[in-house]
């Protein structure tokens, strides 16, 4: 039976503004959701890397695929790693120089990817593209033989973690209020913008509505 919470380690404990943290899998999901970009971060020959990739969820497994012909995901597989998920929504401006701060919503994720071969890849494939664009996998070539071999994909159950959130304005210090300094916060929004139609495509092909409809989250 799935717990509703993230497993809640010495590793992934908030320690330093712990009223930030959080475990459950509501808020985790929602943050992993609501944005395609993750960095995974491991070891190769005692030396640490990170790398941005996209990534997709699916119940509590997170994927995220590459070429078979990249190092990085040759050699996670089977391996401990870390994955975070971040969004930034804001600059928080305050009174001093010290409580200036950022507002922000981010997933740390650690676990053992494992690699998937075979159907269960292209089926992971199949979901990740309808997850984001519905219905458009059955409107797309076949993917090959080759393509399929050309490409890897790694899944981590989403077990052991935590969340970790920043919201509102500057929290100055009592006697700074009375101050004339502006404070406030500069929201930062991520967007999509209009879609732009490749110039080979064929004439009269209109935007689906999976295109057109498309947004982040």
């Amino acid at each position: 039976m799935r717990v509703d919470s993230v497993r809640k380690t010495k590793r992934t404990t908030t320690v330093r503004k712990h009223e930030r943290g959080a475990y459950d899998r509501n808020t985790v999901y929602s943050i992993i959701d609501s944005t395609p970009l993750c960095h995974v971060s491991y070891i190769i020959d005692d030396w640490p890397y990170v790398t941005p990739t996209i990534q997709w969820r699916e119940d509590n497994r997170i994927f995220w695929h590459g070429s078979s012909a990249s190092r990085f995901l040759r050699q996670i597989a089977d391996r401990p790693a870390c994955l975070a998920v971040t969004h930034f929504d804001g600059i928080v401006l305050a009174r001093s120089a010290s409580h200036h701060s950022a507002n922000y919503r981010s997933v740390m994720l650690l676990g053992t990817p494992e690699s998937l071969i075979g159907k269960e890849k292209d089926r992971a494939l199949e979901s990740f593209m309808d997850s984001m664009f519905p219905n458009r996998w059955s409107q797309l070539r076949p993917m090959t033989e080759t393509e399929s071999k050309s490409t890897a994909v790694l899944s981590m159950v989403i077990d052991e973690g935590s969340a970790k959130v920043r919201t509102g304005h500057s929290v100055d210090e009592k006697d700074d209020y009375s101050l004339p300094i502006w404070a406030g916060i500069i929201p930062v929004i991520q967007q999509t913008g209009t879609p732009e139609p490749d110039p080979k495509n064929l004439p009269g092909l209109s935007t689906p509505e999976h295109v057109s409809e498309f947004k982040i989250g």
